[in-house]
């Protein structure tokens, strides 16, 4: 809480906030990081294992192998996010759940089952890109940007 807000409270409220500061729970930080890092570090190795795969198996190159790979851990993120095993495992894992391939998968499909109710196109369509709408938009402006700078240093001669 700001100083200024703790000025203006009464005496009465600093006991409140004091007493409700010694019951409320530790969180326990360390615990938290070495689960999230765990899942975390485990979606992230099994994209290698997949990407690997892709290599041996399909005859991808190094290059090639990271878009199905990528794409096999999104479908596998948003079928448990609809089966309800994504959510439970990220009541359990927190952060390690949100990497960004697996969490944005997770954060449409979410929304999308959310909203179902209301219908494939106003509800399904129109709620499914809430939360992940501002990241989508943000990336292509972001794309555009880079675009423009890149042609104009080629237009340059500098690349």
């Amino acid at each position: 809480m700001s100083k200024k807000k703790e000025q203006n409270m009464t005496q009465a409220q600093k006991e409140y906030q004091k007493f409700a500061k010694e019951r409320e729970p530790k969180r326990p930080v360390l615990k938290n990081c070495i689960k999230a890092f765990i899942v975390g570090g485990a979606i992230c190795a099994f994209g290698q294992i997949l990407q690997f795969a892709f290599i041996k198996y399909f005859g991808f190159t190094e290059k090639t192998a990271g878009n199905p790979a990528s794409a096999v851990i999104i479908i596998l993120s948003v079928l448990f996010t609809g089966l309800g095993v994504y959510d439970h495992l990220g009541q359990w894992a927190g952060a390690g759940t949100a990497i960004p391939i697996t969490g944005f998968a997770n954060s449409i499909a979410s929304a999308a089952i959310e909203h179902k109710t209301e219908g494939y196109v106003l509800g399904t369509g129109g709620n499914m890109f809430k939360l992940a709408g501002s990241v989508i938009t943000f990336g292509v402006f972001s794309a555009f940007i880079v675009a423009l700078i890149k042609m104009c240093l080629v237009w340059l001669g500098v690349i």
